[in-house]
């Protein structure tokens, strides 16, 4: 099976390169691919012949999406309708990423896939037509939502992933205030390439959730992070509207995985013990 993935420079896409190994046929990045250029798409499409396309691009700027929506809209949703016609043109299965922020926060239990999505922000529109623009396309395809994905490799212009970002500044002695009443899934980004390989393999199809096992709220997430990394620090729990961001966030985001396992998917591991790992390669 050959697999092309886009967004490759990510965290994600780097995790799905080296798990692919030979079965990857073409990876790039935006550098390699702008895919919001539909033309742009066919000629990498026609070149490499995949059986499965792998997106892993998307704009990630939450705050700045609602500042300005058009790049978020472009690559988010334009982007991924331009791919799923290719592929269904050329008869490749479309895998598409999608995030929990498509949820309003207002359920207090884990959220199932046949539940109704109703954004808060932005970004989570954009997530949510993305979504839309794939099963309107008729091919076939996979589209996996997932949560507050870390791992090597985050974005270079924040300064890393979430996990890596709080322990620099508390290396640097900076004041630490994290939001306590936003609660979620983190996923490590090589478990959730795992994931999304082991279910294109099966022929899974349609809609799933995968995350790590368990939740916290950001202020957990940064507190485990600095207990794992030996780093000592106070971080500050604070609210989200004490934070001022431009974006609304859903207070509850959880994503139940049940269906992933009914598809033969082993449940991932809880998500203390994946950053255990993540830290202990890059302490």
């Amino acid at each position: 099976m050959k697999v092309a993935v886009t967004g490759a420079a990510g965290q994600l896409g780097r995790a799905l390169v080296s798990l692919l190994g030979l079965r990857t046929a073409w990876a790039g990045g935006r550098d390699e691919l702008d895919v919001t250029d539909p033309a742009a798409i066919a000629r990498v499409l026609d070149r490499v012949h995949p059986d499965v396309v792998i997106n892993a691009a998307a704009f990630n700027d939450v705050d700045g999406a609602e500042a300005a929506p058009g790049p978020a809209m472009a690559v988010n949703a334009v982007a991924v309708g331009h791919l799923a016609r290719a592929c269904r043109e050329r008869g490749a299965v479309l895998v598409h990423v999608s995030s929990d922020y498509v949820f309003d926060g207002a359920k207090r239990e884990p959220y199932r896939e046949e539940d109704c999505p109703r954004p808060l922000n932005t970004y989570g529109v954009s997530k949510l037509a993305g979504c839309l623009l794939v099963a309107d396309a008729g091919g076939p395809h996979l589209i996996v939502r997932t949560s507050g994905v870390f791992g090597p490799g985050g974005n270079r212009v924040k300064g890393g992933s979430f996990v890596e970002r709080i322990i620099a500044r508390a290396r640097a002695g900076q004041a630490l205030r994290v939001v306590a009443d936003q609660v979620f899934s983190p996923t490590y980004a090589p478990d959730l390439a795992a994931a999304l390989v082991a279910l294109m393999d099966r022929g899974t199809r349609g809609l799933v959730h995968v995350t790590n096992c368990g939740s916290c709220s950001w202020h957990e997430l940064a507190t485990a992070a600095l207990e794992l990394a030996g780093v000592r620090a106070t971080v500050e729990a604070i609210g989200s509207r004490e934070l001022g961001a431009p974006a609304r966030r859903p207070s509850y985001s959880v994503l139940a995985n049940e269906r992933a396992r009914a598809a033969g998917l082993a449940p991932l591991r809880l998500w203390r013990e994946a950053l255990a790992e993540f830290l202990r390669g890059n302490g």
